[in-house]
């Protein structure tokens, strides 16, 4: 989700109505940037808060148990802490590296179907990883415990495949524009959803991206190509802002 694709930025395409729409009610990043090319990269970053090291993500190293992550921080003060996935955890090595340091694994075989509406090779839609995680965060509720997710979603990946009758681009066209504007319906889906329950009000939700969509740059790092979103939102305890200093992954 390149931060090119936001009207904020400049485009004109009006692919993320409902992020551009969240900004002047949320703590906004303007120059916020991915810390590396791959997905693994902003995993290692966001749950561990570490700049990326030579050679492989530590979420693809071998003896990567136990480290010492948001999950494990939060796990330790009660909370219920999942890392939901649209796809197979097995992939990157995402399943074993969270589930061993403070995370209870949910992916694509623990959505129901029910809440399925399109699969591709790479998991389920975003509806259904957001629809099943207000399922977690209502299960924890009722149990008395404060709760963290982490999630995970695919849909704005090749073939860009995303249910019919959401927005105004077919899924039929297969465009990475089409994709961007299904994530922006499923979010404002999600959050809507939230604003229902008697959790939302004490709940910080946090959107970022995990890098690019275009990360080419054979000559040096080009910099704009690591410019990404990032929103927190939470209108009851949060007051709105813009935060303008240079910040990354490893910051959140």
């Amino acid at each position: 989700l390149s931060g090119d694709y936001l009207k904020r930025f400049g485009n004109t395409e009006n692919i993320t109505p409902y992020l551009d729409s969240l900004i002047p009610h949320s703590l906004w990043f303007d120059q916020f940037y991915a810390s590396g090319t791959r997905t693994v990269r902003a995993l290692e970053a966001l749950s561990m808060a570490i700049p990326p090291t030579p050679g492989q993500s530590i979420v693809r190293r071998p003896d990567n148990d136990d480290m010492f992550t948001m999950g494990s921080v939060l796990k330790a003060k009660g909370y219920d802490v999942n890392y939901i996935y649209g796809g197979n955890s097995f992939f990157d090595n995402m399943g074993k590296f969270f589930s061993n340091s403070g995370y209870k694994v949910l992916d694509e075989r623990d959505i129901p179907d029910s809440l399925i509406h399109v699969t591709t090779a790479w998991g389920a839609d975003d509806e259904a990883s957001f629809n099943y995680t207000i399922q977690q965060c209502d299960k924890s509720f009722s149990s008395g415990k404060p709760f963290f997710n982490h999630i995970m979603t695919v849909s704005n990946h090749r073939p860009y495949t995303y249910p019919e009758g959401r927005i105004d681009i077919s899924p039929t066209h297969q465009s990475i524009q089409g994709a961007v504007k299904y994530t922006d319906y499923a979010i404002n889906d999600f959050i809507k959803d939230a604003q229902k329950k008697p959790w939302f009000n004490n709940t910080l939700f946090v959107i970022v991206a995990d890098h690019c969509a275009s990360v080419a740059g054979k000559t040096k790092l080009p910099v704009e190509k690591y410019h990404i979103p990032l929103i927190f939102y939470a209108p009851d305890i949060l007051p709105a802002g813009h935060y303008s200093r240079m910040a990354s992954q490893i910051d959140i």
